[in-house]
């Protein structure tokens, strides 16, 4: 019998439906904070100034704009009104208008909540770096194997030099040198762009199968793909809209313990995209070890870790959840002992561009 994923979860949860009142730097706040979770519906935000930066942002999230106010507190089963707009006109207005089952949050108590949010947040992003650099140390084995072969060729090659003097073999050493310079230097600008902090830019529209394969080429020097296949079943132009770098960040992790459970007997990792209307999907599938039933519950629990004491931080998938999670999405995890698992995710669609 198979658990139940978030998405199962949520879907029973009736959302929170929330009216934005001021398109200010404290709705833009908001707007950005309250769009991530999944149990919350945005219905609308309003603002006299069309030009304020929270238009412009709602416009982007594709949430409804309102040129009343009146309409937005009245029409759309709202629950909630948060009024960032500092004005006490405005307060006495939405209390003479509002539904009487209707709560309203508004000055300073909205900027207390968003502090304590944001500070969350930065708390979650700390952990999310920290994890990601102490990840780095099972890289060290497979970053010195990577660097000391081209290494020894550019040393066997300059020593030729030194000696030879038909000019078409220096320049084809020489050629060669500059190739396996090369090579050692793109191991290093992936590990450095990898192992940066993760921007706050605005989440953006990212290529998952190109997300992927620089995931798995990350993940070469975490862990002995020598005796693994991989299989790729990509359906093309699958997009989702998030943050890249977070991204690269989960499909690094999910790579990398998908191979680890195979150890030294080798096996096949199979990494598949889809997408359809109602929603994309990544499943990653590997013919390892498999989970104990009575794990599967815990994987994603911070601080949880099968691992051996000093080789992990029980982080990984915690993170991974959240990510996915503040994508609106959903992950679940199928398994046989001594068969494999796989870990299917699931995301929103894309919406299609206004013709």
């Amino acid at each position: 019998m198979q658990n139940p994923t978030d998405r199962d979860l949520m879907a029973r949860i009736t959302p929170i439906k929330v009216a934005i009142i001021g398109a200010g730097r404290g709705g833009t706040a908001l707007l950005d904070l309250l769009h991530q979770i999944s149990s919350i519906d945005i219905v609308g935000v309003t603002d006299r100034d069309l030009h304020a930066p929270g238009i412009q942002r709602a416009r982007s999230l594709r949430i409804p704009i309102m040129d009343r106010t009146e309409e937005l507190l009245i029409n759309h089963g709202v629950n909630l009104i948060m009024d960032v707009t500092g004005d006490p006109a405005m307060g006495r207005f939405i209390h003479e208008h509002k539904r009487p089952e209707t709560d309203v949050l508004s000055g300073s108590a909205s900027r207390v909540l968003w502090e304590l949010v944001q500070h969350e947040a930065n708390l979650q992003a700390e952990l999310f770096h920290a994890e990601k650099l102490a990840g780095l140390g099972s890289f060290a084995a497979g970053i010195a194997h990577d660097i000391n072969n081209p290494l020894q060729l550019i040393m066997g090659l300059a020593e030729n030099l030194a000696d030879e003097k038909d000019l078409d073999r220096i320049y084809s050493q020489a050629q060669e040198i500059v190739e396996a310079v090369r090579r050692t230097s793109a191991i290093c600008r992936d590990l450095t762009q990898y192992a940066r902090k993760t921007s706050a830019r605005d989440d953006t529209l990212v290529a998952l199968n190109g997300r992927i394969d620089e995931a798995l080429k990350i993940a070469r020097h975490a862990a002995i793909f020598r005796k693994i296949t991989v299989h790729k079943e990509y359906q093309e132009g699958v997009r989702v809209r998030g943050n890249p770098d977070e991204l690269l960040h989960i499909f690094v992790n999910l790579i990398t313990n998908a191979v680890h459970s195979m150890d030294d007997d080798g096996g096949t990792l199979t990494l598949t995209t889809q997408m359809s209307k109602s929603e994309v999907t990544v499943r990653i599938t590997d013919t390892g070890c498999g989970i104990p039933p009575e794990m599967r519950e815990k994987i994603f629990d911070p601080f949880f870790t099968t691992k051996a004491p000093g080789k992990g931080t029980g982080l990984g998938l915690y993170n991974v959840k959240n990510v996915i999670t503040k994508m609106h999405g959903a992950i679940g995890v199928e398994s046989r002992l001594d068969h494999g698992t796989t870990i299917m995710i699931t995301f929103p669609p894309v919406p299609e561009a206004p013709s």
